[in-house]
């Protein structure tokens, strides 16, 4: 049974509006009404809107199943055009034509034709724990697995001296102007007690 719906007067393009209803015959409702949702073309909206009301016709009027109705044909006719006009340079006049359309969709019921996703199976109770190999064969990446291992316990059982104590550069430098000098200790000391003694007592004369 076929059911339909119209928009008249629709400020659209009718090139533009066929340019959507061309992808969307022969396929389920549901899935035509997705597709609209997700096309980047302002005309979808209106080619959606009329797609639901032939749908809630069909529900409401003629009582078929939602599931069962596929669109059978979306036809869009030109309407009456409104002539507009953009005044340019030395008294010209250029035209704009403003489109309008008219949308008829046509949906019918077909039992089983819509593509209905199949239920997913139950998986299989899988086990706990898996079950040993019988008779494992060892690979090079678990022989050198082994072989490092094995070296790293005879090297851990040498025992390791502790490491030192580092110093701050601030202690470093204090502990270098602490020690004397080589050949200065005894010498420059003298000296300069010499050379202050030998000052008092030209100052005192």
């Amino acid at each position: 049974m076929e059911v339909q719906a119209k928009a008249k007067w629709v400020r659209t393009s009718p090139r533009k509006v066929r340019l959507v209803a061309q992808g969307l015959r022969n396929l389920p409702v549901g899935e035509a009404l997705t597709a609209c949702q997700f096309m980047p073309r302002a005309a979808a909206r209106d080619v959606a809107k009329v797609i639901r009301s032939a749908q809630a016709n069909a529900e409401n009027n003629f009582n078929l199943v939602r599931d069962d109705l596929v669109i059978k044909e979306i036809r869009v006719e030109a309407g009456p055009m409104l002539k507009r006009g953009q005044p340019r340079a030395m008294g010209r006049l250029f035209s704009i034509f403003k489109r309008t359309s008219h949308i008829t969709a046509v949906i019918e019921d077909r039992p089983g034709a819509a593509r209905r996703r199949p239920a997913s199976l139950p998986r299989a109770p899988q086990a706990a724990t898996r079950p040993a190999p019988s008779t494992p064969v060892p690979s090079r990446r678990g022989s050198r697995a082994a072989a490092a291992t094995e070296a790293a316990t005879t090297e851990s059982d040498e025992v390791e001296e502790a490491p030192k104590p580092r110093r701050t550069r601030g202690e470093a430098v204090r502990a270098d102007r602490a020690k004397p000098e080589k050949g200065k200790t005894s010498t420059q000391g003298k000296k300069k007690d010499d050379v202050k003694k030998d000052s008092k007592e030209k100052k005192g004369k």
